[in-house]
Formats: C-alpha cells, structure tokens, sequence
C-alpha cells in the first residue's frame, strides 16, 4: 500500500492542468513539511505552554525555561507530546497547505488571470481562512491531548493512551473544548503567514525582475525562506492572545465551570490583556519565524521531488 501510494504521488503531474492528483501532492507537502517543523520545535513549545500556563515559576525567559524543565523533569519532558504534535500538524497541513493550493487555483479558475492577480491578497486571506478552519477541526483534538500532557506530564503514556483518558473523562465535547480559541488563534494566523509571506515573495521577484520559473530551485528555496521568516514573526504576533488562552483553556479546571465562552471570558479577565499578548510572546516568534520558513522551504522541496510546484499568481498582461 506504501509502494502503490508513494508511486502514485510520485507521478508526474501534468504541466499546466490542476488535477486531483496535483492536490493530492500538495496536500502530502503540506503534512509532511508541518509535521516536520511542528515535530523538530516542540521542546520550544513545551517551554512556551509552560511559560504561558504558569508564568509565576516560568519566569526566567526561553533559555531559563529550558534549564527549568530539565533539572526537574529531565531532557525527555522538552519531548512531550510528540506524538500528538506529529500526527496533529500533518492531518492540519494536509487541509491548510492544500487546501489554500485548491482554494486558490479554483478562484483564479472562476474570475480569470488578470482579476486574480489584482486581488491576490484577498485570495490568500479567503483560502487560507477557509482551509484553516477545515484543518481544525482535525486538529483541534490532537491538540488538546498534546497540551494536556505538556501542563500535566502524569495524565498520559502516549497519544493513544491521551486520547483515552479524555474520552473517558470528558466525552468528546472535551476535545473541542479548545476549538473556538484555536480558530481565533489559526485562522488570523493562517491568513497572515500565506498573505504576508505571498507578497514579500512577490516583492522580492519584483525587485529582481524574476518569476521563479526564471530562477534556480536554490535562489527559489532561499526566497521562500526568507519570506517565511517575516511571515512567521507577522502571523506569531497577530495569532499569540488567542494562543494563550488555548494553552490556558485546556488545562484542567481552567476558567471554572460553566460554558466556553463563560470560560474563556474568566481567563481573559484573570490573565488580563497586556499578559495575553505579551507572556511567551518571544520564544512565540522564535518558534513560528523559523517553523513558517521551514514550512515554506520543505513544502516547495517536497512538492518539487512529487514533480509538481506552487500555484504563483503572475499578471497576465506581462
């Protein structure tokens, strides 16, 4: 099934048509470049959930909180919640990476070439907003296991064993208790990383006189991950309040009883504004400036190796 399914994706894609297979590969990029770069970072993000869970003892900054972790609980706990993480980001960037290729070309397809160039930030916003909100659906349950065993190193073995507990604990609504932060927290964020790193390519191309099909695959990757970065650090500062009270939420007996957005609003009021936007924010920007550039570098690679390439918009009359 592995052969039969990687020769398929394998397949050259043909030049100019986006079939279902372009999407497939694009799709498979997009899992593998985020569960990559979500996997790789999550000793960052356990130091950042912690800081954000509990700012009173994990008040020494990034490098202190990694010397916090490791002298209580050992190298491993900068390793929780892997599992969850890796699986979590490649469901969630199967949906955002191709779900904003589909969006994208099937926009150009419907009002034309020149339209869509003269509109293009909003067709990164509209796709991106639109298959973030798909991914997290998938997402929003790997996630709240990952952030239950980052603020509670006891509560599980592994991934399955999480999902387990809650489900017994909590019934499925426990899963989504942290769904409607995790859309204010991804769509923004989402919206941001594809519009700002689209248009700082954009201008880089611009500024060379280039389109990438002009270009070397190395000047093309270093494009992409230089944009990331900016893309990355734009999206991290937009997205943190709602990231915050995500890590918040999840934790157990958070915000009292009650329903979500009684929950929520507690939290808000107990954290106060200033510290939700602001607490981890730092170790937030390292995390995702480098995570968005890796992202962008390995989905072009990869979508590269499957024998296909990103849509790029281009004006028609040039």
């Amino acid at each position: 099934l592995l052969y039969f399914t990687g020769s398929v994706l394998l397949a050259p894609s043909p030049a100019v048509e986006h079939n279902t297979m372009y999407y497939l590969k694009g799709a498979a990029a997009g899992g593998i470049c985020c569960s990559i770069t979500h996997g790789a970072l999550c000793p960052v993000d356990v130091v950042k959930t912690r800081v954000q869970l509990d700012p009173v003892k994990y008040n020494k900054g990034l490098v202190g909180g990694f010397r916090q972790v490791i002298a209580e609980e050992g190298a491993m706990a900068l390793t929780t919640g892997l599992g969850a993480t890796a699986a979590g980001y490649f469901v969630q960037g199967w949906f955002k990476f191709g779900g904003v290729e589909f969006f994208k070309i099937k926009t150009v397809e419907s009002i034309g070439e020149a339209k869509a160039w003269e509109n293009k930030t909003l067709i990164y916003l509209g796709a991106a907003a639109a298959a973030e909100t798909i991914a997290d659906i998938f997402l929003c349950p790997l996630e709240a296991v990952r952030i239950r065993a980052v603020s509670d190193p006891e509560f599980c073995d592994g991934l399955a064993d999480g999902f387990s507990k809650m489900l017994k604990t909590e019934g499925v609504t426990g899963f989504y208790a942290g769904l409607i932060p995790i859309l204010a927290k991804q769509v923004p964020y989402t919206m941001a990383k594809f519009a700002v790193q689209g248009s700082v390519a954009d201008m880089i191309y611009g500024s060379m006189g280039k389109s990438p099909s002009d270009l070397s695959d190395a000047t093309n990757l270093g494009i992409s991950l230089s944009s990331g970065v900016v893309a990355g650090v734009a999206s991290a500062i937009i997205s943190h309040p709602a990231d915050t009270l995500l890590s918040k939420v999840n934790k157990a007996g958070a915000g009292g009883d009650g329903p979500m957005f009684t929950r929520l609003a507690n939290i808000a009021k107990e954290v106060g504004f200033v510290n939700l936007c602001t607490v981890g924010l730092l170790p937030r920007c390292v995390m995702i400036g480098t995570l968005t550039a890796g992202q962008f570098g390995i989905f072009d690679t990869v979508m590269g190796a499957l024998g296909a390439s990103k849509y790029h918009f281009h004006n028609p009359n040039e």
